[in-house]
């Protein structure tokens, strides 16, 4: 609180959360536009059906703020972007050209950073017209509502598709705003508030019910317990760290002696971050996106009834196997032991007690090893956190938050909040010295005054 307080003191930094606050209003407000061509009391009607879910479309739906299943013009939301960032990331290491732009420093970044908006608006073109087509067909609403889009005409579709490919690149351009010039990352700032937008009335659903009697209030206080216990655990494991201590080694200009300095290289518990989840709802959905091709076959219920459905065993298998991968894999993705041996290696830096070299990323590999498997069961039981209560309360579908929507909360709130505070502290860095500064202070005019009348 003192943080916030002190934030809003100091006029700079005041400004950026307030340009950040307006560019969220105009994200939300674009969140409620319909598309041209939308039949918006239908889609009303059909959100009274339809019920947020953790499947793919689930999560595109999360990720834009309810957008999606509006159809409004932000109805991609963030997702070309974050799903253009990951395939980058993955280029990095299958690709040399990749991978020697991410070793140039800023400037390979910022061109990696500009083949990332290529890609993401090359993929908005895909989702944007698999969504109007989908849309269309009504396998998007589950087959549960009307006709959404009436006129079903190339030119009416096409433009349909343009504008939400234009509604992405917008929203691309305003992350990178508040990236540049507001609080915290700009991205992960816009999937904040879009799960945070249908966060507290999906909750408050749970005790009052759709009109006040089908409610349970027994059910909200368990709900509510169990998500500030997960919080509270989530963010002590994501404050958690690993340090492995490294010695730098100094010479003497005449090489008669050394001098060391001791640093840590800091390795967090979840080095993969949300990733693994997403990864994993991602591939499970692909089967699912494919059920309406032939909707009454046997391989289409089989799909409908164990991997559409989160509370099944196959569901749970495989999304936990898939979690655990993942981990493993995007780990070491984040962290290159090799790359780092070599960094040490060049900056006169080493382990004490390993070689350096080989030896030193045999280590940390060894600890980085050691850190997923106790990483990736953090994961998987915040993961499976959801479908346990589902299960457990027999809630259906009107639990407000899973596993991903609960690691995006506590992480961006904490990487902002950090954000934050370094700031202030910048503005703020004198508090201490006030009492110094009295105590050291010399009055310069009285000495020269001192001086001449010594002098005549």
């Amino acid at each position: 609180m003192r943080t916030i307080m002190n934030a809003f003191r100091t006029p700079d930094i005041r400004n950026r959360i307030l340009f950040t606050i307006g560019l969220i209003l105009i994200y939300r407000i674009g969140s409620f536009i319909p598309a041209p061509g939308v039949d918006y009391s239908v889609i009303n009607e059909c959100m009274t059906k339809i019920s947020g879910s953790e499947d793919f479309i689930g999560l595109v739906n999360l990720f834009s703020g309810g957008a999606m299943l509006q159809l409004s013009v932000f109805a991609l939301g963030v997702m070309p972007y974050i799903n253009a960032s990951i395939i980058v990331q993955l280029l990095k290491i299958l690709i040399p050209h990749f991978e020697e732009l991410h070793r140039e420093g800023q400037s390979g970044e910022t061109k990696l950073n500009q083949y990332t908006r290529y890609l993401a608006i090359g993929l908005a073109v895909i989702q944007s017209a698999g969504i109007v087509l989908t849309a269309r067909s009504g396998s998007l609403f589950a087959g549960k509502c009307g006709q959404v889009i009436p006129d079903g005409s190339v030119f009416n579709l096409i433009i349909m598709t343009l504008v939400l490919i234009g509604g992405s690149g917008f929203i691309m351009w305003m992350a990178e705003l508040i990236t540049d010039k507001g609080i915290g990352q700009g991205m992960s700032i816009l999937i904040f508030m879009s799960i945070c937008s249908g966060f507290l009335p999906r909750l408050w659903d749970i005790g009052y019910g759709s009109n006040g009697s089908d409610g349970d209030w027994l059910k909200f206080g368990i709900v509510i317990s169990v998500l500030i216990i997960v919080l509270m655990f989530i963010v002590f494991v994501e404050l958690c760290q690993r340090r492995i201590p490294i010695q730098y080694t100094k010479r003497i200009l005449d090489d008669s002696a050394s001098r060391e300095s001791m640093s840590y290289i800091p390795l967090k518990i979840n080095m993969s971050s949300v990733m693994p989840p997403i990864f994993a709802m991602s591939i499970l959905a692909i089967p699912s996106m494919l059920v309406f091709i032939s909707p009454d076959s046997n391989w289409a219920q089989w799909i409908q009834s164990n991997l559409s459905n989160s509370t099944s065993i196959w569901y749970i298998v495989l999304y936990s196997s898939m979690i655990i991968g993942f981990t493993f894999f995007y780990s070491s993705i984040a962290l290159d032991t090799h790359e780092t041996a070599e960094q040490l290696n060049e900056s006169s830096a080493f382990i004490p007690g390993v070689p350096a070299g080989h030896k030193t990323a045999a280590y940390l590999g060894y600890v980085m090893n050691k850190l997923n498997t106790v990483g990736s069961v953090y994961l998987l039981a915040v993961a499976l956190i959801p479908t346990v209560l589902i299960m457990t309360l027999q809630l259906n579908e009107r639990l407000p938050f899973g596993g991903t929507t609960i690691l995006i909360i506590a992480g961006v709130g904490l990487d902002t909040l950090r954000q934050v505070k370094a700031n202030t502290a910048q503005w703020h860095y004198t508090g201490f010295l006030p009492h110094a500064e009295k105590a050291n202070h010399v009055d310069f005019t009285a000495m020269l005054e001192a001086d001449r009348k010594h002098a005549a």
